[in-house]
């Protein structure tokens, strides 16, 4: 059974509401793309295509694919007033999960919270998780600026603790997004900074000495988190804000944690297995911003019974499927 653990569901509604914010413009290209742009930089890109929701399901019958695990993607809702983010984030809750009864063997929910709100975050996951569509939830690896370090955020990560319930990452525009005005450099490279970022920062803080006992998926492969932890161990070993929180070395946190394939490159998922085992890599699309398959997965330099597991084995184990 092949389970995609890293597709998102695009719905033309959550546009329009985007198109709507402050500061943000449409700029339409050859060849049916588009991307929006906030104050005048690139912010996320878009086809007409893609919202429509059944093509999920070609796209995965053409690929071999038997299931895929739906997540809102870059900005989830955290640009919105905090008005309207509890209301937004429960309308694509909702969404996703009356697309998904519909096709009940071929998809399931990294349902979305309206962080950094923490009361109306906690009432949202006690909604959500009651549905069995419902495997986890997802996480930016900034909540429109804010660090998944803060303390406001200290009631969730204890809630999501207590029931032990997966969460995964997904990049986020960095705060020094600024800085990578063209090419469109902030998807390209600073996604990856970003969650290498969130990572180090979370660790330091000692979220996941306080709460070792949830799920923590890293997306991208871990982008260049990875290759940074003899440095953050270094960190521990030398300076004294890095041992604050924590007792053991970051690389040993690091090491708990899941990652998908979504760096799409060989080597890179060679380095996390090395890193962390065979049994913690998920197999992932990005669909469907990236159009790719199983290929990258199944080219791998590894024992069939190796490839299988990345391919579902492991996403079946973690997420009870």
């Amino acid at each position: 059974m092949r389970i995609d653990i890293h597709g998102h569901i695009v719905e033309r509604a959550y546009y329009d509401e985007l198109e709507a914010l402050p500061g943000v413009t449409i700029a339409r290209r050859d060849g049916g793309m588009g991307a929006l742009k906030r104050d005048g930089k690139y912010w996320l890109p878009f086809r007409d295509a893609w919202f429509d929701l059944d093509e999920q399901l070609r796209d995965m019958d053409r690929k071999g694919i038997d299931m895929r695990i739906l997540s809102l993607s870059t900005p989830s809702v955290y640009p919105f007033p905090a008005a309207q983010r509890a209301q937004i984030c429960r309308q694509q809750n909702d969404t996703a999960l009356a697309f998904i009864r519909q096709h009940p063997s071929r998809f399931r929910l990294f349902a979305t919270l309206p962080l950094p709100d923490a009361k109306a975050s906690l009432e949202e996951l006690e909604r959500v998780i009651q549905f069995d569509e419902v495997v986890g939830i997802t996480i930016g690896s900034n909540i429109d600026g804010m660090a998944l370090s803060d303390p406001a955020l200290e009631p969730i990560w204890a809630r999501l603790n207590e029931l032990r319930l997966p969460v995964f990452e997904h990049p986020m525009v960095p705060v020094f997004g600024d800085a990578m005005d063209e090419f469109a450099l902030t998807v390209r490279v600073g996604f990856m900074l970003d969650t290498s970022l969130a990572m180090a920062r979370m660790i330091y803080a000692g979220v996941f000495e306080r709460y070792p006992d949830f799920p923590f998926i890293v997306g991208h492969t871990g982008n260049a988190f990875l290759g940074l932890l003899e440095r953050l161990d270094n960190g521990f070993r030398n300076y004294a804000e890095c041992q604050q929180h924590i007792t053991r070395l970051p690389s040993e946190f690091a090491k708990k944690f899941y990652y998908d394939t979504c760096s799409f490159y060989t080597p890179a998922i060679m380095m996390a297995r090395e890193i962390v085992g065979n049994d913690r890599l998920l197999f992932g699309t990005d669909y469907p911003f990236i159009d790719r398959g199983a290929e990258h997965v199944e080219a791998l330099p590894l024992a069939k019974e190796d490839i299988d597991l990345i391919l579902g084995g492991n996403a079946r184990r973690l997420l009870k499927l």
